[in-house]
């Protein structure tokens, strides 16, 4: 898996916002536009250094329904910049974010159990990016999440934290 880095906030650089809000391997929320006009929410774990982007969600056998990993890069990645699936083993979709928070491709990605990395399929994002999402494949179409909608932090303008049963 490849990562990345993060979108702007209009005056202060959502990356220092992020930053000083969120931790790192942690569970944090952000909040996705729907179609509908509602936000999904959704418990993200930071990828925000290189080792934790390279190793991203491999070797895992399952992603909780509402759970996601959030790859930050200080920089904007080039539409060259791909992600892959080598010893990831369960099916995921990705959104690339661009500077302000909204999603600008969402591709699905194939799970690969091949024993060289060569032998993995890549996807590229095609457009330049500042972070990326995944989550379970299914999971953006399923809340009409689409390319053009925005992602935003807890607590921002009205986004609420994720509650689960039973909590």
């Amino acid at each position: 898996m490849y990562p990345l880095r993060l979108f702007r906030l209009p005056v202060i650089g959502l990356l220092t916002v992020f930053t000083a809000i969120a931790t790192p391997g942690m569970a944090n929320t952000l909040c996705l536009e729907t179609a509908q006009g509602t936000e999904a929410p959704l418990r993200v774990e930071l990828a925000d250094e290189p080792k934790e982007r390279s190793r991203g969600l491999m070797e895992r056998d399952h992603l909780e329904p509402d759970a996601g990993m959030l790859f930050l890069y200080r920089e904007l990645q080039g539409p060259e910049q791909a992600f892959w699936m080598y010893r990831t083993r369960i099916p995921l979709a990705i959104a690339f974010i661009g500077p302000g928070g909204q999603i600008r491709a969402i591709r699905n990605m194939t799970p690969c159990r091949a024993a060289r990395p060569a032998d993995c399929r890549s996807y590229p994002a095609g457009v330049e990016f500042r972070s990326a999402l995944e989550v379970n494949e299914g999971w953006f179409g399923e809340r009409g999440i689409r390319e053009g909608h925005r992602v935003r932090l807890a607590g921002e303008r009205g986004c609420r934290t994720a509650s689960r049963s039973g909590d």
